[in-house]
């Protein structure tokens, strides 16, 4: 099974309404059971919603208010539909503080980038689940094919 950011499949969910599809991750669907995800939306969030950055533990929306519990609560929800699954990997949209492996925005609300994993990303991987981008096509499709 494939977790799937829900933008990167084409819906659109992001903070501004929109979605940030990529039909190589859509051609997924083809051959992989994919289970579509948008933590935030999960957590409560609308669409659209203020933009949000992670800021250490916390998640903060470009208003300055506090929207950790919604992201936490999403990605809880995101994982618990998981949990009895086996054979799992991650396909999530990169820089994003749910989603974001390696490399989120760093609260300053500026585009500057640091070393970090979003909400449900590090849920992910506490539990062992490899996480790749939408930007690692290559790394993908090479993980699925020596799986089978």
């Amino acid at each position: 099974m494939i977790i799937l950011s829900k933008c990167l499949a084409g819906c659109k969910c992001r903070y501004d309404g929109n979605d940030n599809k990529v039909d190589w991750c859509i051609a997924l669907k083809e051959k992989y059971e994919i289970l579509e995800v948008c933590p935030e939306v999960l957590g409560g969030l609308p669409i659209p919603r203020i933009p949000s950055e992670r800021l250490g533990d916390r998640v903060i929306n470009r208003k300055g208010e506090d929207v950790t519990a919604a992201f936490c609560r999403g990605a809880k929800k995101a994982l618990k539909a998981i949990e009895s699954r086996k054979e799992i990997i991650a396909v999530l949209k990169s820089k994003s503080p749910s989603c974001g492996s390696g490399e989120i925005y760093d609260g300053s609300f500026t585009g500057t980038l640091k070393e970090g994993d979003g909400i449900f990303a590090e849920l992910l991987k506490e539990k062992e689940i490899p996480v790749f981008s939408e930007l690692q096509e290559k790394e993908v499709l090479k993980y699925l094919a020596d799986k089978k």
